[in-house]
């Protein structure tokens, strides 16, 4: 069985009109969510096996917190340019060439992207995921070239504003 942890990048600056997209940091709001989040999993021992980000600086950074509080090296991030403005196609084609030594990944992009590739592979109700906010989906597949639209069981949906009460 496959999970696959689908993150959008914490709250990011737009103070510095000249800095390109690409380059944007989080802001004070992102870098206290990115690790309240990661620890909100943590409580729940979900822990992914392996982390694929954007390299875009804001989700970069973002995986960077969730991997220093799963004891992940931040080396072992693997930063996948065509995460970054992808369409859901483009993450899925990601998704399905991982590695699959690896049952549990987490991946960290943007939107629309992130939320179109979740509601697309679990029929999940989710109109806009918040900046921060993460997917678990389930897949019954021991290969993740399997994995595509519609074959995802969503576990868990969580965002920072959300309550951490189950």
């Amino acid at each position: 069985m496959k999970q696959i942890l689908l993150v959008r990048h914490a709250k990011s600056d737009w103070a510095d009109i000249n800095l390109a997209d690409v380059d944007r940091p989080l802001n004070n709001r992102g870098h206290k969510a990115a690790p309240e989040m990661a620890e909100r999993l943590l409580k729940k021992h979900i822990i992914p096996q392996h982390i694929v980000s954007s390299p875009a600086l804001r989700a970069y950074t973002t995986s960077k917190y969730f991997a220093k509080t799963f004891g992940i090296d931040k080396s072992e991030i693997q930063l996948q340019p065509d995460i970054y403005e992808a369409s859901p196609d483009t993450l899925l084609r990601v998704i399905n060439q991982q590695d699959n030594k690896f049952d549990f990944i987490a991946l960290f992009g943007h939107n629309p992207g992130i939320t179109t590739l979740a509601v697309g592979l679990c029929g999940c109700h989710i109109f806009n995921m918040p900046t921060c906010g993460m997917i678990l989906i389930e897949f019954p597949f021991d290969d993740w070239k399997l994995i595509s639209y519609g074959t995802g069981d969503q576990k868990l949906y969580d965002y920072p504003k959300s309550s951490e009460e189950d």
